[in-house]
């Protein structure tokens, strides 16, 4: 059974940075365009950024992109997004998600991790 769990959130304060993980499980990571999404307080979930399934092509939401990177460690089954420079409209919940397709919406995508929580102080 396919399973991403999240993990890295917490409390911060603005100018800090943060590092999620997506620990994947239960399908072939390889072939699999990784992302992340996020759903900010009051807000629709949003697109954040997506690599490839060879790695070899990133792309991101507009508010992330120039301090957000996504990475992927395939011998680890694990993706990555750095965060930098947050700031208090980075509070949201933060999404791994997994795709055969090279997805910037959520209809790209097959399996979702339940989320955690990154909480961005002024």
């Amino acid at each position: 059974q396919a399973l991403l769990v999240e993990s890295g959130g917490g409390l911060v304060q603005a100018g800090d940075s943060v590092r999620l993980s997506c620990a994947a499980s239960g399908f072939d990571f390889s072939d699999y365009t990784m992302g992340w999404f996020r759903r900010a307080p009051g807000k629709d979930r949003e697109f954040v950024g997506r690599i490839s399934w060879t790695g070899t092509t990133t792309y991101y939401g507009d508010s992330a992109k120039g301090r957000f990177t996504i990475s992927r460690e395939d011998a680890k089954n694990t993706a990555t997004l750095q965060m930098n420079s947050l700031e208090p409209e980075d509070t949201a919940v933060y999404y791994c998600a997994a795709g055969r397709i090279l997805f910037r919406t959520e209809g790209g995508v097959e399996y979702w991790g339940q989320g955690t929580q990154v909480t961005v102080s002024s």
